[in-house]
């Protein structure tokens, strides 16, 4: 059905998507290339919320380089959308364009499109083709895909150990246990998330910044603080807004007069508060998932990147919060210490939870892991 050309277009076209990867949340990463006689007239990607689309960004790069664009095909990595949000409907532009084909690597899970949006073209007398390198434009677009899907983000929780599962000596020294090249590469994936989120264990340990360093890119996420008993230090970086994004704090069943207090002091330095107690015990914790269910729902976010420590990843993990791992192990054996996380003791090994692995790469000296949770345990896994 696709030819070596078809390929090397989408390849293209997610190649263009990439650039995308920092600037277009809560929208998805899309690229388009539009070919007209074997060559490529036009390359666009999606720009920051309210501005254009790749479809837009494409027929204007053709327009600009004087190309006639009727009768072209755009590759695209996902559906062209159909309906008025911010911007006006893609379809329409392609439609007006004259465009004669149109290939796109998969369907718009949000329901807004889901597939209408190819039926605008087909109806239209546009040749419609969708399927080409469909994994790797999911792969690209994992947490909107699954916001779409289940109104839930996409959580990765990133974590850095030694070969023997160490993430902290019992001192509490845990800087640092992976290389600089480990530590830049996970600023990579800190910035191509909505929010990065931690617990206020790690905030009194290691008081970090948890913004985006040493990375080009013109967005900081949002830093997420889950912090049951609202405990934060005045001076903690994480409220420093000159050094990262917009940071919100989730607590728990908080003293009502502590929890006046500390909303005055904190609205003054900019930061949300939002209460979610976990109504199903009597501890005071925060609901992870219903702050997850928020971070999708109010502020729409598609990937939540978790850094915290060894109580709350065994929380996240236990309360079936996350989606992924990624595991950065050091080539070194640190013995007694914090492991990966705080989970229950088992009887039997059938009560294992099942991870997939995605890719193994190495990463200067250590070894980066990318697992997914099993189709076994979590039947909304993006496949």
């Amino acid at each position: 059905m696709y030819s070596t050309q078809d390929h090397t277009y989408m390849s293209l076209a997610l190649a263009e998507a990439k650039k995308a990867l920092f600037i277009s949340n809560p929208n998805p990463r899309v690229g388009c290339v539009l070919v007209k006689n074997n060559e490529v007239i036009g390359l666009g990607h999606t720009q920051a919320v309210g501005s254009h689309h790749a479809e837009i960004q494409a027929l204007e790069d053709a327009r600009k380089k004087g190309f006639d664009i009727a009768g072209a095909t755009a590759y695209v990595t996902l559906e062209p959308c159909c309906h008025h949000g911010r911007t006006p409907p893609c379809t329409d532009s392609l439609i007006n364009a004259k465009i004669a084909k149109v290939i796109a690597a998969m369907e718009d899970p949000n329901p807004l499109v889901a597939g209408k949006g190819l039926e605008t073209l087909r109806q239209a007398g546009i040749d419609v083709r969708c399927g080409l390198l469909e994994k790797e434009s999911t792969e690209l677009n994992i947490g909107f895909i699954h916001r779409m899907r289940t109104g839930m983000p996409w959580v990765r929780m990133k974590i850095a150990a030694s070969l023997d599962g160490t993430t902290a000596l019992n001192n509490g020294v845990s800087q640092w246990i992976t290389s600089a090249d480990a530590r830049h590469d996970g600023h990579h994936w800190r910035a191509r998330a909505c929010c990065v989120l931690t617990g206020i264990g790690t905030v009194k340990e290691d008081n970090p910044q948890m913004n985006v360093r040493g990375i080009d890119t013109p967005r900081q996420p949002i830093r997420v603080l889950i912090d049951s008993f609202l405990e934060v230090p005045a001076d903690s970086k994480i409220l420093d807004e000159s050094l990262g994004g917009h940071t919100i704090i989730f607590c728990g069943a908080v003293e009502p007069a502590h929890l006046s207090k500390m909303e005055k002091t904190l609205k003054a330095k900019n930061i949300s508060v939002v209460q979610l107690p976990d109504l199903s015990n009597d501890k005071g914790k925060v609901d992870l998932q219903a702050v997850l269910k928020h971070l999708a729902e109010k502020l729409h976010i598609n990937e939540v990147h978790v850094e915290a420590g060894f109580k709350l990843n065994g929380s996240l993990l236990r309360e079936n919060c996350v989606n992924e791992l990624l595991l950065y192990m050091a080539p070194t054996l640190l013995g007694p210490g914090a492991g990966l996380a705080n989970l229950p003791e088992l009887t039997n090994l059938d009560q294992t939870t099942r991870w997939e692995f995605v890719d193994q790469t190495l990463v200067g000296d250590d070894l980066r892991l990318r697992l997914y949770l099993s189709s076994q345990k979590n039947p909304q896994k993006v496949d």
